[in-house]
């Protein structure tokens, strides 16, 4: 009825004109081969990945819900989750640091707060709720959704400011293909197969994928400022990593409506961790570290089953094993270890259960429950520990159509999470409640409105918790959840032919919030200077605001561009002295593909952001805080695709040889040549 009403508004603004019928036949025929093409890209997106689907009720997508599609990941070369989704606004990633972990942040939250999913399903590591982003790749997804502030409570527990979901491929023909490869500067290779049949009535997707690196070049000017240097060449040092992946899904469609999935995923990386080339290393010394093995292994179920005509019953159940060591060497010569591999051992178990209904005239109600039972094995030499960790979850969301053009989201959870072992640490449990509101007005036929208002918590980590580091911390068992309160105003959609525009302000006020702060304490015999050590705390209140501006123009058949900017402004209100770190206040992503011919395409990129705070001890204990300088980067990429399914290209990332750095004293790589191609069948 809405759609229908929509169309006769649409009607009695229309124009009459005449328009020669060959015209208008050709034009259908354009817009007929279009819409194909395009319904066949959306189809190979596995919709039962998806935790928010296009309801019945909206003629768009989620509200504050937005995704990159595998054209754009190919496009611009995207192949880890990490680098897929800096180009979305509002997301900053940082690479580096003493562990060597790409890490993602959404308006300011990092991926403790904005957890990652595979199909729905969680993926950060139990013990510390981290992820390294790079571990993840990208060549056997078909998008990944990145859903904010109001993200949907359906996702489940701790995702306090947003969640990012990996939807993987479904295949929509009988028998289709792809394989991928590339070569970069450095000894960087990587190599994809993906193959899948749909028969109908059942269909098979599976995929398999290699990349790795020996090292990579350093910026121009770049200088090891160490006492004692290990980085005297143009290439980085102890930078070698690799990562394999095999991916395989079964999925069952007796019926138009219903669907049973089984998956599985198999991931193995290596890396190293390249030393710090800065000054300021009184703090933690050197670490000459590797990891010989970042395993992760997935196996889930997905189903969907209608019910008569008004209800769907969804379940997701999963297990997921996490193994990872670490080798800590005495020097930069990595002969010889200071003591055994530093294993740790993760498991987690869960299950959600989602009941849909539409009985009720323009609601879709939701009803989800969800159970994730978490487990970290930590084998000491005194033996080993044993920590588990039970989250449950019971949320509700209501979706409902307020007449033509007003459109109103609702929904409310309750979360608890005992402490089931805590090895000496005394057990117990917590709880924790959320809420939104979300009103959506359709401004125009092309343009869209909407405000939020949502209230999110986290759990701290176990390892937020109970961690030494190594004796570098001192544990905090009593550390309370975090919440925030987020607001936002936001449109999108056609303001002119060719155009598609996002933008939105936000406002999070964050309370209780956890960070490592340093104290004086006894006990941490390894931090430097003696009698200090880090702690996880509630610093109390923050403040984060800003801006978001997404915009695509199609110019022409040959020429057409983009850029995604974001504003950020994040204040400790509690303690302005104490700085929150690792941001920019200004990025910016944008783009330019000019296609001379229909097989050629050339594109142009630039990556810039303002500095981000960066924090370390003197030598007197005092928390110091400065800012890493800013850059821009520029990218050049040439494209040949002989035929509908061969791709040649060849290009350059960071052009300019720019010597720069997310995390102070770890240089990212410098000017990288770069060829690859790819071959669908």
């Amino acid at each position: 009825m809405r759609h229908q009403s929509k169309r006769a508004i649409a009607a009695r603004h229309q124009s009459v004109c005449f328009v020669p019928r060959a015209v208008v036949l050709s034009l259908m025929g354009a817009l007929a081969v279009g819409h194909a093409q395009a319904q066949e890209n959306n189809d190979r997106v596995f919709q039962l990945g998806k935790v928010v689907v296009q309801s019945n009720l909206d003629r768009e997508a989620p509200l504050g819900e937005s995704a990159v599609s595998q054209k754009e990941m190919q496009a611009f070369d995207l192949r880890d989750v990490g680098a897929a989704v800096s180009v979305q606004p509002g997301v900053t990633v940082s690479a580096g640091g003493a562990r060597n972990e790409q890490m993602v942040y959404v308006r300011g939250f990092d991926s403790r707060q904005v957890p990652l999913f595979l199909d729905g399903i969680p993926q950060y590591v139990p013990y510390d709720g981290y992820v390294d982003f790079t571990r993840f790749t990208t060549m056997d997804l078909s998008e990944i959704r990145v859903a904010k502030g109001a993200a949907s409570l359906l996702y489940g527990p701790n995702i306090m400011g947003g969640a990012i979901n990996l939807v993987t491929r479904k295949p929509v023909k009988e028998f289709e293909g792809e394989f991928r490869a590339g070569y970069a500067t450095g000894d960087q290779r990587y190599s994809a197969l993906n193959v899948g049949t749909n028969q109908g009535s059942w269909y098979l997707q599976a995929g398999l994928s290699w990349s790795g690196e020996r090292t990579f070049p350093l910026g121009r000017g770049f200088e090891d400022q160490k006492a004692r240097p290990t980085d005297t060449g143009g290439m980085r040092s102890n930078a070698s990593q690799m990562d394999k992946k095999a991916s395989f899904k079964l999925g069952i469609t007796p019926n138009a409506t219903d669907e049973y999935v089984i998956g599985y995923v198999n991931q193995k990386g290596q890396k190293d961790n390249p030393v710090y080339t800065g000054v300021n290393d009184a703090k933690l010394g050197q670490r000459y570290w590797r990891w010989p093995y970042w395993d992760k292994e997935s196996l889930y179920f997905l189903s969907s089953t209608q019910i008569g005509e008004s209800n769907t019953i969804k379940t997701r159940v999963y297990e997921d094993k996490y193994k990872n060591g670490l080798d800590m060497y005495s020097d930069g010569q990595y002969a010889t270890l200071t003591g055994p591999t530093s294993e740790y051992t993760d498991r987690t178990r869960g299950a959600a259960l989602e009941w849909v209904n539409t009985s009720l005239d323009n609601h879709e109600l939701h009803f989800a429950l969800h159970y994730k039972e978490d487990q970290h094995r930590d084998p000491k030499s005194s033996g080993t520990e044993h920590y588990k960790d039970v989250t449950t979850s019971l949320a509700f969301e209501d979706r409902i159509a307020l007449g033509e053009l007003w459109q109103l989201r609702v929904g409310a959870s309750h979360e608890r999470r005992k402490a089931k072992e805590a090895h000496n640490f005394e057990t117990g449990d917590t709880d924790a409640t959320n809420g939104l509101l979300e009103l959506g007005y359709d401004w125009s036929q092309a343009m869209q409105v909407y405000g939020s208002v949502a209230y999110k918590t986290r759990f701290p980590t176990i390892k937020d918790r109970y961690s030494s580091r190594m004796g570098y911390a001192q544990p905090n068992p009593d550390l309370k959840p975090e919440h925030a309160i987020h607001y936002e105003l936001g449109l999108r959609g056609q303001p002119w032919e060719g155009a598609q525009l996002e933008s939105a302000l936000f406002l999070s006020q964050v309370r209780d919030m956890i960070q490592s702060t340093v104290i004086q304490a006894p006990g941490c015999d390894k931090y430097r200077p003696v009698g200090f050590c880090d702690q996880a705390t509630n610093v109390g209140k923050a403040r984060q605001m800003g801006l978001e501006l997404s915009l695509q123009q199609e110019f022409s058949a040959h020429w057409s561009a983009g850029l995604a900017y974001t504003y950020l402004n994040r204040r400790n209100q509690s303690d302005p002295d104490v700085k929150l770190v690792d941001t920019p206040n200004h990025r910016l992503f944008a783009h330019l593909s000019w296609k001379p011919a229909a097989q050629w395409e050339v594109m142009g990129s630039v990556e810039t952001e303002s500095g981000r705070y960066y924090s370390y001890a003197n030598n007197k204990g005092d928390q110091i805080y400065e800012k890493t300088p800013g850059f821009a980067l520029l990218g050049l990429k040439g494209i040949w695709r002989p035929n509908s399914d061969i791709t040649l290209e060849a290009g350059v990332r960071n052009l300019g040889d720019k010597l720069y750095q997310y995390k102070e004293g770890y240089p990212m790589p410098g000017r990288v040549w770069f060829v690859g191609g790819s071959y669908r069948f």
